[in-house]
């Protein structure tokens, strides 16, 4: 018996493999080395989306079919490994939405949390349980789980942002709903910045009392965010494996921002390469600043601003930046390390 190899089969065990199987029987000694494997294996492979050509297919889609018509003007980034699935990776989501000037998405909520990272454009907003929040570049945004939230663009350009959402892994457990408000806008109840104001400066309404798992703040400005990475780099030596990077936080726990994503910022330095690095959580990276290429498993990859490249799970990585690199960056970290089951690589290999 091996975790590697399945016993041979004869033409008996044949035979009563297919004598089982009309009543839905399988041996495991026959698949054990496929379903526990020595090693995370996937379908899933490195590649790189890039921007300019995203967004000339997306300024076609929003001639062909209205953002109420679509619900979700979105072009999904399905990895080549995972066609047909919806799957940036085996676990998560990743799309580019594009709403046109005077359009709205409208209101809906569903079971699936969600991410938005603004790539293109200003001035375009979204409403989320009663608040709206404007929208700039950079800015990443949640819509917790069950979360009413409708976007609309008042502005005179196209707005586009990736959204990330964990589909797979609600669909993993059978728990999907969804529901449509019946208004293309939810009723505002809260003015702007209201969020900010209660939880975003190191205090909490004083009686406030925690509702779901999400942060209660719901868009943390990019402005903001890289200064606080700017200030890191300049106190501090970078880390040879990831440079600066740092994770968004819920102000209530100090834990991660979202209860089954896990989304972070990262900074390279000009004439910085990172050190071969591996975990268990596939990562999708957006490109905020610089160009350059990453090495992941065997193959090269080139990036430049607002590109999204995949690393798979367990496979090396090395960042090798042109010049100063940001990037966004969200895996499925936060969930494994609920399981019990991340586990990284710092190349202290055995």
């Amino acid at each position: 018996m091996s975790l590697t190899e399945a016993p041979e089969e004869t033409a008996e065990r044949k035979a009563f493999y297919e004598k089982i199987d009309s009543n839905s029987y399988t041996p495991l000694w026959a698949v054990l080395n496929s379903i526990i494997t020595p090693e995370p294996k996937s379908d899933c492979v490195p590649h790189v989306w890039r921007f300019q050509v995203a967004k000339d297919y997306l300024l076609e889609a929003g001639g062909l079919i209205t953002a109420k018509e679509a619900e979700r003007r979105v072009l999904v980034l399905e990895n080549p490994g995972l066609r047909g699935q919806s799957r940036i990776t085996t676990s998560l989501y990743a799309g580019l939405q594009i709403v046109m000037p005077g359009e709205v998405a409208p209101a809906h909520r569903h079971s699936q949390s969600a991410l938005r990272l603004v790539l293109d454009g200003e001035g375009a907003h979204t409403a989320v349980n009663g608040e709206r929040t404007m929208m700039s570049f950079g800015d990443f945004v949640i819509t917790p789980p069950w979360g009413w939230h409708d976007h609309g663009n008042s502005s005179d350009e196209p707005m586009i942002w990736l959204d990330g959402l964990d589909i797979a892994v609600v669909s993993l457990f059978d728990a999907s709903f969804a529901e449509e408000h019946g208004e293309d806008e939810q009723p505002i109840t809260r003015p702007l910045g209201d969020s900010t104001a209660r939880f975003a400066a190191n205090m909490l309404p004083y009686d406030y009392e925690r509702k779901g798992l999400a942060s209660p703040i719901f868009n943390y400005p990019y402005d903001r965010s890289r200064e606080a990475l700017e200030k890191l780099k300049s106190a501090e030596d970078a880390d040879r494996c990831h440079g600066f990077r740092m994770r968004y936080v819920n102000p209530l726990d100090g834990g991660w921002a979202m209860p089954t994503i896990a989304p972070g910022l990262q900074l390279l330095p000009k004439g910085f390469e990172t050190a071969p690095y591996r975990s268990t959580d596939a990562t999708v990276f957006v490109v905020m600043e610089g160009q350059g290429k990453s090495q992941i498993g065997d193959e090269v990859l080139e990036w430049g601003p607002k590109d999204v490249f995949v690393a798979p799970s367990w496979k090396w990585i090395k960042h090798m930046p042109d010049g100063e690199a940001v990037f966004f960056t969200y895996s499925d970290r936060v969930a494994q390390e609920k399981l019990g089951l991340w586990r990284e690589d710092r190349g202290n290999q055995k």
